[in-house]
């Protein structure tokens, strides 16, 4: 037997079958009842940000005040954080707010992520928008099966947040509302 012939079974009796079986139950199971529902809102390394330092700061407090209110499941909080006109391709804002009432219903230790790659202001004074691009993902363990399970996920999607009663609220998006949506697509609703 040749020592690299050695070494490729000697390699193979570390990792038995049964050893590798234990691994994966050991981490389906750590994924089933270990993880919690926390959130993680953070601006990617080499993002675009076209607005200063205090406005970052104020839409990172949006998105955190977020994430708070879903670990709480806290539905006051989370419409709070929404303008009144909102709108994101025809849902209101009642829509938004029975759509997470029926998530808290159904989940428990949501929690989910979102990865800034570009903040941007359009407009000035009243009519700015900060027009922020978005990738993450929302999941939650299911009150029925107790798994974790995806709820939502998203890759550069704009959060659209307008100025009102002196704080940034999200406002769903900007521009005509298409009337069908293409084949493999589904709306964000819940930022």
């Amino acid at each position: 037997m040749t020592g690299l012939t050695r070494g490729i079974i000697m390699g193979r009796s570390r990792w038995s079958c049964r050893s590798r079986w234990i691994l994966v139950a050991v981490a389906a199971l750590s994924l089933v009842i270990g993880t919690t529902g926390e959130a993680a809102t953070s601006i990617s390394q080499g993002a675009i940000v076209e607005v200063d330092q205090a406005t970052v700061n104020q839409i990172m407090d949006v998105f955190h005040k977020a994430d708070a209110a879903i670990a709480e499941e806290n539905l006051e909080g989370i419409m709070a954080l929404h303008a009144t006109r909102y709108n994101y391709h025809g849902l209101k804002q009642a829509d938004i707010r029975r759509i997470w009432a029926e998530l808290f219903e159904e989940y428990r230790d949501l929690g989910g992520v979102h990865f800034f790659s570009k903040i941007a202001k359009v407009g000035s004074g009243s009519n700015a928008v900060i027009e922020v691009t978005c990738t993450g993902s929302l999941s939650g363990i299911s009150k029925i099966s107790g798994l974790r399970v995806p709820i939502d996920s998203w890759y550069q999607e704009v959060h659209y947040l307008t100025l009102e009663g002196g704080v940034w609220r999200i406002n769903g998006n900007a521009g005509e509302t298409p009337r069908v949506l293409p084949f493999g697509t589904a709306p964000h609703p819940l930022f």
